[in-house]
């Protein structure tokens, strides 16, 4: 049991830096020596989230100031940090990015919790040079406050020592200088990083106890308040319709067709999840139900009834194409599900899922049916699809994120509502309703 209370966010000047190495490196460290890890994530990443949990052996959960309110990113931070010694929020791409200028950005959470920054730093091709850089980053903004700066991949004793007097001529703490490694670096696979290994954590957990000063980290950012003193929201954040209790009901929509005789606190969530087919889900939207079951639409045949919402998260359903086509047990009872009035949220792999079928170099698999569409992961067809997202449907605005390479194949679906980006500019991304299913490749966030 440890007495501090320690909370800050990992930032970078660029993506690229390896800021995602540090955070993961670091929870592997802090968790080892004893302390109570909560991970958060900036941003609608799910990739990283799963290094995070891995390491930590808690659920990472994501911040984002677009898809959500500061009033709903605080509740969040209070709520999962309460029973953690240490909070470690890991920021995306460069600390002042974001879908517009820096709204939405790291630094945007940063001040939204007011948590002080560390400042992780690519020193591979610069020596005093970097004095420029942090001193551009560390007065840019006024309402941010920076804890110290953590170099990466340092290349000689000598330049640590050039690094080290720049942090003393700027007045700016130096954390610690990680040394140039092939250990230390994360290989990339597919749309992202490769979250099914988790070799080489305590490799790397252990060349940073050697190279940071993790106690002067820890009491550097030793927090201000509780998490739990921040304000929390007035409203609790309503996410998949039939949230337990303490969920604003009132205002949650039956997202489409309810039977009358529905009564939302009898809803039971069941989630597809298998490691890559489906895996992108936020945990909170899980957390928000207290009967909750899942299944593996590989090889499991779900149990759904009309108190079920089914709900299908993105993925890599592609990767699995002939394992979830030959399972048509399952696939039968997601059709029937459908026909008979059940009510589905698929959003992006969930959404090929339903489709009639997924074309990939390997040849054509059949899917569920639901939708009479064909999505194509070819090679030759792919394209990157990314950004946020938001549209209106009856009344109430959804917002969310979308990344994907997959097509749709020949007939292309009618939108059901007009998907705009963050900056308010329309994108083709379709909409789908049929019965009571919701299927984009958006990956909603319900707040």
């Amino acid at each position: 049991m440890h007495p501090m209370k320690s909370q800050f966010l990992l930032a970078a000047p660029a993506s690229g830096s390896g800021k995602t190495t540090i955070a993961r490196g670091l929870m592997a460290l802090l968790t080892r020596q004893g302390y109570r890890v909560q991970p958060f994530k900036c941003g609608p990443d799910y990739i990283d989230t799963k290094f995070h949990a891995a390491v930590c052996g808690r659920p990472s959960v994501n911040l984002d100031s677009f898809m959500a309110t500061p009033q709903h990113v605080r509740e969040l931070f209070g709520r999962y940090g309460a029973g953690a010694d240490v909070c470690v929020v890991e920021g995306m791409m460069g600390l002042f990015d974001g879908f517009d200028h820096e709204r939405g950005s790291s630094y945007d959470i940063a001040r939204t919790l007011d948590l002080p920054v560390v400042l992780v730093v690519d020193a591979r091709s610069a020596a005093y040079s970097m004095a420029a850089l942090l001193e551009g980053f560390l007065h840019f903004r006024s309402d941010v406050r920076f804890a110290g700066i953590i170099y990466n991949k340092v290349g000689s004793e000598r330049h640590q020592q050039l690094l080290r007097q720049v942090c003393g001529d700027l007045q700016v703490p130096c954390l610690g200088c990680v040394p140039r490694s092939a250990a230390l670096e994360q290989s990339a696979r597919y749309l992202g990083l490769d979250f099914s290994d988790s070799q080489g954590t305590d490799a790397l957990a252990g060349v940073l106890e050697q190279c940071l000063d993790v106690k002067v980290l820890l009491s550097l950012t030793e927090s201000r308040e509780h998490p739990a003193s921040l304000p929390l929201c007035t409203e609790q954040s309503p996410l998949l319709y039939g949230a337990k209790s303490g969920f604003t009901r009132s205002k949650v929509p039956l997202l489409y067709g309810a039977k009358s005789g529905f009564t939302r606190n009898k809803v039971s969530l069941c989630t597809a999840q298998s490691p890559e087919s489906f895996s992108f889900v936020y945990q909170e939207t899980l957390d928000a139900y207290e009967r909750h079951t899942t299944f593996n639409p590989e090889h499991d045949v779900p149990l759904l009834d009309d108190g079920t919402l089914l709900y299908l998260p993105g993925g890599y359903p592609e990767k699995h194409a002939e394992a979830l086509a030959a399972n048509e047990a399952c696939r039968c009872a997601i059709r029937d599900f459908v026909e008979r009035g059940g009510r589905i949220v698929a959003e992006c792999g969930g959404m090929m899922y339903l489709c009639r079928a997924i074309v990939t170099d390997d040849g054509e698999f059949p899917m569920c049916g639901v939708l009479p569409y064909t999505i194509t992961a070819r090679r030759d067809d792919r394209r990157l699809s990314l950004g946020y997202r938001r549209f209106v449907l009856d009344g109430r605005e959804y917002r969310g994120h979308e990344f994907h390479y997959t097509q749709f194949l020949g007939e292309q679906p009618q939108s059901v509502a007009q998907v705009y980006d963050a900056t308010g500019q329309p994108v083709p991304t379709p909409v789908m309703r049929y019965k009571n299913v919701l299927a984009s490749y958006t990956h909603l966030y319900f707040t």
